[in-house]
């Protein structure tokens, strides 16, 4: 692809003078002081023009109901228990009348089980998405629906809110076995409460009940919805990843036939997503509701195209994730699986005088999409099992198609047994690429900077599918900008990169943080979409060594009170002592009296009962009861825990300054598989120790943390279960510098994620360059969030004109700035 692209953050017809945007000047004493230090004659990692790319995944109604344009919901009458316990076939849709969902062999095709029956006289009304159907004034809509009509019909098709019409209504003869009717609609006026209303005169059959914008993203049939795909292509990724995700590895592995009994709980199987959109399959989604494959693998493939980034599609590996960690052991499905993924390169990339070529010349691309990469598989916690299946695959795709990367992973966490043990059956098995996932704090992100570092330079190399800083503020944004630093500092290791997940329906979210929010009339990128937006746009193609000054550590001891907490578990806990490490006592209760000394700051039902303090609520999370002062350090804590009922274990917390920023060891977490040591740092969690262990219920354990320092030592029944030394600084002043080759340009990109501004010294290593630079600045308030109606994080582009080999910046507080710098 054309690197052109990635210069459109800095462009020159948006510069503005950076007396007038940037901050004010700082006076020197809320300043620190920093050097940035580059050597231009060194050469660093190349930088692949697919670094930085978008993952999307049908989560947060992210398909249905947001990137794919159809305003109906349910248009197909097979909403089901199967997707969510409170769905019915007519979900969405409000009758008038005579109106009943059959399943039976009056149905449009055996792949669309379900269709309307509506009565003579009768009616049914569509709500849409959020509000209602948006429309715009002027705008036009096709509506289409598939009828059927022995004795004849007129249908009458009405776009209406509660103040009236909404456009002209229109009426259609229906007449015959089922046949697709069409009409037009031009709003008359702006809603975002609309209603579609279909209305009959005879009995009549109805399916696919359809309202789609005309203006669709680059005007497409079946198309995606202008907006949100106007934000992702600004983004100019490299790569596009999809369809998942959790929806990939769970579920059922069996097709969607007779034979299977019509399964409706299915992994995601991109034969079910192409064809004519009436015959596509339906499937419950693992996110809590359905999924009409309107938005199939045909449509990801031309999105990928239309902006310009390389397709990345994943398959199942018949191992289930994401807490359901089954391996399907059958051998014939597998093979079934293999064969199937051989199909899908066919699909993208055969002549179309191939069988799966042809069908994707049928759906209106003759040309091959140029497939390079496929991941196999998701997250799977099974490592062993899933490497098995992994190699049948990649063994099969090897022999057919050698050019395709096949892209492994290494489970759910950034570390841990899981993380360790794929890893290492990754690299035995010589595997190209390794796909790593991780969600955690800002604090986290500030302190693995360097995490790729170490890697193997001459191993596998890593694809970060997923990640993100639990949060959309400011301060999140800030960490990921100053880890990203990293990235590319090891673009020769980390090869592909994306945020995730991609999109949130505000009204309909399963998952948070995410890039892009919206609902059905407006779109809004998050501070973690412009932090990303100014990385791809301004990404290089080859890093210039450098080195910076860091922040002076301050940090001391672990600090902090106790705690007692569960997590839909009902526990008791009993004999609490803390001894500092001289051996006086500083806390201990027995609770033979009451519970006095015990601040209950969580969810759940605590009470004395028999000599113990007891959490009775088996469905309450985060339960935390604490007690003592947040001075304590350098302390031994004992507990005896003992498991009553519910789906966990224990949570013992210690170093606990407030209800945000504390340590605890989670003792049976994950659905009781395994046990960690989790930091909690301004709400967000990261993992620093876990093991695979379970806890059994009516067993009494006993719990020691003995914390010297900044280290940890955790003992479980006597026995030592493990250490850490939580000793790594949360550097806020990150840096790194990479070269535009087109333009020469020397990018200068920092990150300083902290309340005062960053005066540095910086040296350019003896380059010749131009005196004036232009400026992309960041900055904001760190709790500051976009929201709809208001972006507080957003560009600000200047030029600075004092740019030398060695010349002075100040970087404002809680900023990322990229400078370009034009070399002579």
């Amino acid at each position: 692809m054309s690197r052109t692209r990635w210069r459109l953050g800095l462009s020159v017809t948006a510069l503005l003078t950076a007396s007038a945007l940037l901050p004010s000047p700082v006076h020197a004493e809320a300043a620190a002081d920093y050097t940035i230090t580059v050597d231009p004659s060194a050469r660093g990692a190349a930088i692949d023009d697919t670094m930085y790319g978008v993952f999307y995944e049908d989560i947060n109604r992210a398909a249905d109901g947001g990137l794919y344009a159809e305003l109906v919901q349910n248009r197909s009458f097979e909403y089901s228990t199967a997707d969510n316990a409170s769905y019915t076939p007519l979900t969405s849709w409000t009758a008038d009348g005579t109106a009943r969902v059959l399943d039976d062999a009056g149905r449009l095709n055996e792949r669309n089980r379900a269709y309307l029956s509506l009565g003579a006289g009768s009616s049914v009304t569509n709500g849409g998405y959020n509000t209602g159907i948006h429309v715009e004034k002027g705008e036009k809509y096709d509506f289409s629906v598939w009828a059927r009509a022995a004795g004849g019909t007129t249908l009458t098709v009405t776009l209406r809110d509660t103040a009236g019409t909404l456009a002209r209504v229109r009426e259609v003869a229906a007449r015959g076995e089922w046949r697709k009717y069409t009409a037009t609609f031009t709003a008359t006026r702006t809603s975002d409460r609309g209603r579609l209303a279909v209305a009959t005169a005879a009995p009549a059959a109805l399916d696919m009940v359809s309202l789609f914008p005309r203006d669709t993203y680059k005007h497409q049939p079946n198309g995606l919805r202008e907006d949100l795909a106007e934000k992702i292509e600004a983004l100019h990724p490299g790569f596009l990843r999809f369809p998942g995700g959790c929806l990939v590895n769970t579920g059922s592995m069996e097709d969607y036939s007779e034979a299977s009994g019509w399964q409706r709980e299915r992994s995601y199987q991109w034969k079910d997503t192409i064809g004519p959109v009436e015959e596509r399959a339906a499937n419950a989604n693992f996110w809590g509701y359905n999924q009409s494959y309107g938005l199939g693998y045909y449509e990801y493939f031309r999105f990928a195209e239309d902006i310009g980034a390389m397709p990345l599609p994943v398959v199942p590996a018949l191992v289930t994730g994401c807490g359901q960690n089954q391996a399907v052991d059958d051998e014939a499905l597998l093979e079934r699986h293999v064969q199937d993924t051989l199909d899908l390169i066919e699909f993208a990339n055969g002549p179309r005088t191939s069988e799966w070529g042809r069908k994707r010349a049928e759906m209106g691309h003759p040309k091959p999409f140029g497939l390079t990469h496929l991941g196999v598989g998701n997250e799977e916690n099974l490592p062993v099992e899933f490497i098995e299946r992994f190699e049948k695959f990649r063994a099969a795709i090897e022999a057919k198609y050698p050019d395709v990367t096949v892209v492994s992973n290494s489970g759910p966490d950034d570390s841990g047994a899981t993380f360790d043990t794929a890893w290492r059956l990754n690299r035995e098995a010589g595997v190209a690429m390794v796909d790593e996932h991780y969600y955690n704090s800002p604090q986290w992100f500030l302190q693995n900077n360097d995490r790729y570092d170490s890697y193997d330079r001459e191993g596998p190399k890593v694809f970060l599918g997923e990640y993100a800083s639990q949060g959309n503020a400011w301060k999140n944004a800030l960490s990921e900008a100053a880890f990203m630093t990293g990235l590319e500092r090891n673009a020769d290791v980390v090869k592909l990169a994306s945020y995730a997940p991609l999109l949130a329906n505000e009204d309909y979210v399963q998952w948070s943080p995410d890039m892009i929010w919206f609902n059905n009339h407006a779109s809004w990128g998050s501070a973690n979409y412009e932090v990303q937006k100014l990385f791809m746009n301004n990404t290089g193609d080859r890093v210039v060594p450098s080195a910076a000054t860091g922040t002076p550590d301050v940090s001391g001891p672990i600090t902090g009170a106790v705690g007692l907490s569960t997590w839909a578990t009902s526990a008791a806990y009993d004999d609490v002592r803390v001894t500092s490490a001289d051996g006086r006592t500083l806390l201990s209760d027995d609770f033979s009296g009451d519970a006095s000394r015990w601040t209950h700051s969580g969810a759940g039902s605590w009470s004395v009962q028999d000599g113990a303090y007891v959490q009775t609520d088996t469905a309450a999370e985060n339960t935390m009861v604490t007690a003592g002062d947040p001075a304590w350090q350098n302390y031994d804590l004992h507990v005896r825990a003992t498991k009553k009922a519910g789906k966990e274990g224990f949570l013992v917390a210690f170093g606990v300054k407030d209800t945000g920023n504390y340590y605890w060891w989670n003792l049976g977490g994950w659905n009781n598989t395994q046990s960690a040591v989790e930091q909690a740092a301004d709400g967000g969690k990261s993992t620093l120790l876990s093991k695979a262990g379970s806890i059994e219920t009516g067993r009494a354990y006993d719990i020691d943390v003995k914390v010297r320092g900044r280290q940890v030592t955790l003992y479980l029944d006597g026995k030592e279960w493990g250490s850490f030394t939580d000793d790594k600084p949360a550097e806020p002043f990150r840096q790194v510098v990479t070269e535009d080759a087109r333009t020469g340009d020397l990018i200068v990109k920092v990150v300083n994620a902290q309340d005062t501004a960053a005066r540095t010294a910086v040296d350019l290593g003896g380059a010749e360059v131009a005196a004036k630079a232009r400026v992309t600045t960041l900055a904001a308030d760190q709790d500051a969030v976009n929201t709809e109606t208001t972006t507080p994080v957003t560009p600000v582009r200047s030029t600075f004109s004092g740019v030398a080999g060695e010349f002075e910046y100040t970087f404002p507080a809680n900023s990322v700035t990229f400078l370009r710098i034009r070399q002579e």
